[in-house]
């Protein structure tokens, strides 16, 4: 029995060294990459202004003199997170494998690159459609006496933080189709449960984005959606 339970430390105490290793790797990927996204920032926060307020004749203003650079610094930090995202989910994926069986490790390693893409997937969309349309929809109030005046802080951080959201929120399939396969969670009880579903990510959208209907429904829209399809691929699993 003694002998058990020193098993059983042993093996916890291997797994929290694992985990304490895969999160080392991840905070240095993301200190190494820190750095290249301190010089892309400049050039990448132009680009973002530019896409977002194309075609809204709106001039963004600053009110601070550091406070171009801390949004530089934010959106380096944004950078970092994209293009360390593949590793990251390399690492965390490669913790969980050795607990695996060989099919599961097939599936796992395809993950890795479909997560890699879903997210991608959700900033590209949030940047090129959904951060175009807050922005019209807060010039829309315009009138002779009202006139818009937006801050670069306070549009651009929205902008990185709903980028970082959207792609997060892009995992929903993976997430449905994984909780499926595994048996955590039948198809038929997920699938009758859909008004729940609804009214979590509801909940879910309501705290990540700003206190406006219109960023909660564009938020729950696109991933309400990919709830179906990931539900729509896991329809044969068991």
């Amino acid at each position: 029995m003694q002998k058990e339970e020193e098993q059983d430390n042993e093996t916890l105490i291997s797994h929290l060294e694992a985990l304490r290793e895969t999160l080392l790797r991840c905070f240095t990927s993301l200190a190494v990459g820190l750095l290249p996204a301190l010089f892309l920032a400049p050039k990448a926060l132009d680009w973002l202004i530019k896409i977002i307020i194309a075609d809204s004749n709106v001039m963004l203003n600053y009110f601070s003199p550091t406070e171009v650079f801390i949004i530089q610094i934010k959106t380096a930090v944004v950078i970092d997170i994209i293009i360390c995202f593949p590793y990251i989910m390399k690492k965390i994926w490669d913790f969980v494998v050795p607990a695996l069986y060989d099919n599961e490790r097939k599936f796992i390693k395809s993950i890795v690159f479909l997560s890699t893409f879903l997210f991608n997937l959700g900033v590209a969309f949030c940047v090129f459609v959904i951060l175009p349309l807050i922005i019209k929809f807060g010039i829309s109030f315009a009138t002779p006496n009202i006139q818009a005046v937006f801050g670069i802080s306070n549009v651009v951080t929205l902008s990185l933080w709903m980028a970082v959201v959207f792609g997060l929120m892009f995992q929903m399939p993976l997430l449905t189709h994984a909780l499926i396969k595994y048996g955590i969670v039948d198809y038929k009880t997920i699938s009758d449960k859909r008004p729940y579903v609804v009214v979590i990510l509801l909940i879910i959208a309501a705290i990540l984005t700003p206190p406006d209907v219109l960023s909660q429904v564009l938020l729950f829209t696109p991933t309400y959606l990919l709830f179906e399809l990931g539900l729509l691929f896991s329809r044969g699993c068991k």
